[in-house]
This record gives C-alpha cells, structure tokens and sequence, in this order.
C-alpha cells in the first residue's frame, strides 16, 4: 500500500483531462476504484474523475462528450482512444427507494463530495495539478490496516443504497480486506433496504466476486450476515450438511472450496457454485453402507440451478452452459470405456462444455479435501481420449454427418417435421457407435430402415 501517488501513476490522457478542467477555471480530482487501485499497487480498470465544474461547463470543455447521467452530474468524455466519467462534486438527499438519492445537488467542496461515499479506501481524491492526496475519512489508514470500513455509522450508509452490503462482500474478497466488525454487525439490521435492489445488480455484483482470487470470502460473509438469505437461500442448506466419508468437508465448505478451484472464469465459478446445490433435498443414509448418498443430486440441482438464474436475469447462454455443467458434472469415467462411449460422453455434454465440464470436475475433486485415489488420474486420462476422439474427426452432431434434413425429406418424401430430425438423431447414435458408418451412400442406404424403427 502507498501513502501517495507516485510519479507517473496516473496515465497522460487523463493528466491532459484534468488540466483542460483547470485551464477553463474549474478543479478536477481523480478518485474512487482508479485512486483505490492505484494506492494499493492494483491496476485499475478505468479512471473516473471528480470537477467541481458542472456538467454543462464541462461539455463545453471537450469535443466529444456523451450525456450518460446528467441528473447525476455525471457526463462521458471521449478522449483519444477512451472513455472517462466526469462527475460533478455533489451532495445527496435521502434514499427512499434504497437504491439512487431522491435529490442531487452541485457543490464545489471536495470533502462534502466524499463524505457521501460508501467506504473509506473509496472515499480520496488525488489532484495531480497540485500534486495533493485528500483523505478526509482514514482511507489510507484503513488500507494499511487492510480493514474496509463504511464512511461513517454503516447503518446510513447501507441504508441509502441496499447494494453497498452485497458491495462490502465484494470488496473484502476482491481487494483481500477483513471486515471491520461495526460495519459487519450493521448488515443485518439494514437488509430490508437490500431487499429492494433489482436482480440485475445483485447478478452483476455476484459476477464481479468471481474475479477474486477466493470468492468464497465474498460468500462466507453472505452467509454470516444474512445477505445470502435474500439472494438464495437455498444454498444455506448446505452449510452443516455432511458428506459421506470421502468427503473432508460439509456441503457447503466443500462448494466453496470447489468454486475457488474453478480457474476458467466467472461463469466457470457460477457452476462452481451451483453444481452441489442439489445435495441437501436428496441427502439420505444408506442401510447398506451406513453411510450418506444423494442420488440424482446432478439432476435436481440442475433444475434448482436454472431457477435461480432466471430469477437473476442471466443470459440463455450462459443459463444453458450453467446448467448443463451442474447436470454433468458427475464424471464417471473409467478406463474401460470403449471409444463409443467417450465419443457418446461429449455429444451428450456438448463440444463448446467439455473444457469447462472436465475442468469442474478436476476442481470438485480438490473441492472434497481428500481427493479419491485415481480421481484426477481418470480425468487426465478422459482428456487424453477426447483429444483423440477430436483428432479422428469423428462425428459428435447432426451437424457433422454426410447427410441432412433435405436428404431425409427426399428420401422418405416427407416435409419438414420434428421425425427429421429424429432420425439424423437416429443415424448420429449408429456412427456414434461406428464412426466408418458417417459416409453418404451408407447414410442414404440407412434413412429408410432407420425411419421404419422410429415408427414402429
């Protein structure tokens, strides 16, 4: 962490930027994440600036400039390659509906502007004209202490926005920060205003979680504070779930542990999340074994899976791959498959889901924290094979047969229907088994005899 902002730390588009604002009279600050990033050695992803020129002054500053929330003070500047916020300096008037102020207003005081924001290692501002660092509420003292700590009594402040508690979960995970344990204890009490946040935000906060190293500190904290009772319930049924004996872990320290394993993404990490949240409705002890099973957990949790993100306006793909990856991710695979039923795994699975599928399964194995013997082994070995079967250009779609719909329709005499593509379906399950039968006239020869089996 740095008490100040080194020489060239701020890059020159944006230098050039602030001194445009001081040339036309005006102050200009660069704050919040970019600031935050750059104070603790991060690299930010964008810059976001703070004038205390309004938003009409400061289009009549620059070229091209978009209007994206002039209520808010707040304009796009389009300069060189980039595109920088400009945020008027602002004060706030109450929250009613837990989400935007029910009144902005301009002001010219830098401090007045920071004290609205939601912690204090967001809450600084840089002027790289003067050269000078404002901290008016302890926000290097709290990166140094590695604490993230609301902008005053945290009741207000998750009160004002219902986002900032999912936020505060966020950030402690992402920016490898402990709670500060006021703002901790505050969280319970201010859900009600958290309640009223649209599914869209939650969705993308959630996203953003993934990015940290261990998101599973994002969700323990949910979890802890109530927050996860609002999002998804259903996933609080795994804490205190046993397992049965292979397992190091209850259900839902086993899921977090697979979820930070999952190294291909947010998305990646979503099914991470999902893929054992069937397990508590299917828990049952075995007489035989004397011990735990969830049998059809895969398929349950599928479903339960889709759901929830379509309650959480997630995209169809992305719904779709989740889903599929959570009702797959049972990988049963042993070294006395034959290449048809290897060839039969990745149809059923999807070409564009193996990569994530096997890699789900290498992190659910770490996941149990005791991996069974051969666990791993057998996905490398599964890997190797689907390799193989890929190089053969062997035929895993409808797609990729010698034949189409048209050529059903002529030979059989029929129009377009759902029994097309039933029986290409019929005829990729024999070269599925027999890969030399995927040649045309051997197609052709099998669309009659193929057609009388469906029917009869």
């Amino acid at each position: 962490m740095l008490n100040h902002v080194p020489p060239g730390a701020i890059p020159e588009p944006v230098l050039e930027l602030c001194r445009r604002i001081e040339r036309g009279g005006y102050r200009a600050w660069v704050v919040g994440g970019s600031l935050r990033d750059v104070l603790m050695r991060r690299t930010p992803k964008d810059w976001d600036l703070a004038t205390s020129a309004t938003p009409e002054q400061v289009m009549g500053l620059f070229r091209r400039v978009i209007p994206t929330g002039l209520q808010h003070g707040t304009v796009t500047v389009v300069f060189g390659d980039s595109s920088y916020e400009v945020t008027t300096l602002r004060g706030e008037g109450g929250y009613s509906d837990g989400r935007r102020p029910d009144e902005v207003f301009f002001i010219t005081d830098i401090e007045r502007d920071l004290a609205r924001r939601d912690f204090t290692v967001n809450a600084l501002a840089y002027d790289p004209i003067e050269d000078r660092l404002v901290d008016p509420f302890g926000g290097l003292k709290d990166m140094g202490a590695r604490v993230l700590r609301t902008v005053g009594r945290p009741e207000e402040r998750f009160g004002e926005d219902g986002l900032r508690v999912l936020r505060a979960a966020r950030f402690v995970a992402t920016l490898e920060l402990s709670l500060d344990e006021a703002t901790k204890r505050a969280i319970p009490s201010t859900l009600e205003s958290f309640k009223k946040v649209s599914p869209e935000r939650v969705r993308d906060e959630w996203m953003k979680s993934f990015a940290a190293k261990r998101p599973s500190i994002a969700f323990d904290v949910m979890r802890e504070t109530g927050i996860l009772a609002v999002t998804c319930p259903v996933l609080l049924e795994q804490y205190g779930c046993k397992q049965n004996k292979w397992h190091a872990y209850d259900v839902w320290r086993h899921t977090m542990e697979c979820m930070d394993a999952c190294e291909r993404g947010p998305i990646h990490r979503l099914a991470g999340l999902l893929h054992d949240i069937g397990k508590p409705a299917t828990r049952e002890m075995s007489d035989k074994t004397n011990d735990y099973t969830f049998f059809n957990h895969e398929q349950v949790g599928a479903k339960m899976a889709d759901g929830f993100l379509r309650q959480y306006r997630f995209s169809t793909e992305e719904r779709e791959h989740v889903v599929e990856l959570v009702r797959n991710h049972l990988i049963c695979y042993t070294s006395d498959w034959s290449d048809a039923a290897v060839r039969r795994f990745v149809k059923r699975v999807g070409l564009d889901r193996v990569d994530d599928l096997l890699a789900l399964g290498r992190a659910d194995a770490i996941g149990k924290g005791r991996p069974i013997e051969g666990d791993l082994e057998n996905l490398d070995e599964l890997r190797l094979r689907i390799e193989k079967v890929l190089d053969e250009g062997s035929a895993l779609s409808t797609r990729d047969l010698k034949v189409d719909g048209k050529d059903v329709m002529a030979q059989l005499g029929i129009p377009p229907s759902r029994f097309v593509g039933e029986v290409l379906e019929a005829l990729l399950q024999r070269v599925l088994e027999e890969p030399s039968l995927n040649e045309r006239e051997e197609l052709l020869a099998e669309i009659g005899p193929v057609a009388k089996e469906l029917r009869a």
